[in-house]
């Protein structure tokens, strides 16, 4: 199959610091045991669904500098705010376990010369990206730039919420038992051109935790420099519907057609 590759500029973004989002830092959610989500869904299934409604909104720091022994950093950080409380939540706690130090009042006492040592730039944005039914996805994107360096290093980091069950949800959770292997494959096939391209053999390419529902696809977004160089951005790898559907747990699913057989 050819190659169905977006590779976006993230607009002057990325995460945590360029760390946190980057593949270690990055937070892998959990995969719900059987027992938890049938007791989360218990207590949550009587309630409606909310229509998400979220506009980004700046952080208020005490000081938008932090200064110590190893230089000074700017933060820019703007988190998402929306109608439902406990999402609002999740992303300021994200940010604040991503850049303590600029929730910190104290700048230590140290005198830095930014004139000739530069400052450093720290940003990290989070904006709605959709809703599907129980479905919610959001964006959270991080620039790291230390000063003197030839580029920054910037990340895209999708998250998407169960609203019903008020969990995020990771990879594995929305897979079925036992398909890792065969989705590696199915990936492979959709992408074949592009993976090929970039010298990447079927046994070299592995399944990316970053993923987000695309108009036409599951999309499994990749970190700098795993697939490609730093130039091509954030490689962006699409699984059809259509090859999706017998690889994911119908509830997590958005609506398919249905055609008449010939």
């Amino acid at each position: 199959m050819t190659s169905q590759i977006k590779l976006q500029w993230l607009w002057a973004i990325p995460f945590c610091t360029a760390a946190l989002l980057m593949g270690g830092c990055q937070e892998k959610p959990k995969a719900h045991t059987d027992e938890t989500q049938k007791t989360s869904t218990a207590k949550q299934s009587d309630e409606p669904v909310s229509v998400i409604q979220g506009k980004v909104q700046r952080i208020k720091l005490d000081k938008n500098q932090f200064c110590d022994d190893q230089g000074c950093t700017q933060y820019d950080l703007q988190t998402v705010k929306t109608n439902v409380p406990w999402i609002d939540n999740y992303f300021l706690e994200r940010i604040r376990k991503a850049v303590p130090n600029a929730f910190t009042a104290e700048t230590k006492d140290v005198k830095v010369d930014t004139h000739q040592q530069g400052v450093n730039q720290s940003s990290i944005y989070v904006r709605y990206i959709s809703q599907n039914n129980n479905l919610a996805t959001f964006a959270i994107q991080s620039y790291e730039y230390a000063a003197g360096a030839a580029h920054g290093m910037h990340h895209q980091e999708f998250v998407t919420f169960d609203l019903t069950t008020h969990k995020r949800l990771a990879l594995s959770d929305i897979l079925k038992p036992n398909v890792e292997a065969q989705l590696v494959q199915q990936l492979y096939e959709a992408n074949s051109l592009w993976l090929e391209q970039h010298s990447i053999t079927p046994d070299k390419l592995q399944l990316s935790d970053n993923y987000y529902y695309g108009v036409n696809g599951v999309v499994f977004v990749y970190p700098l420099y795993e697939l490609a160089s730093y130039a091509e951005g954030m490689p962006e790898l699409k699984l059809p519907y259509s090859s999706a559907k017998d690889l994911i747990k119908p509830e997590y699913l958005p609506g398919l057609p249905q055609y008449a057989s010939q």
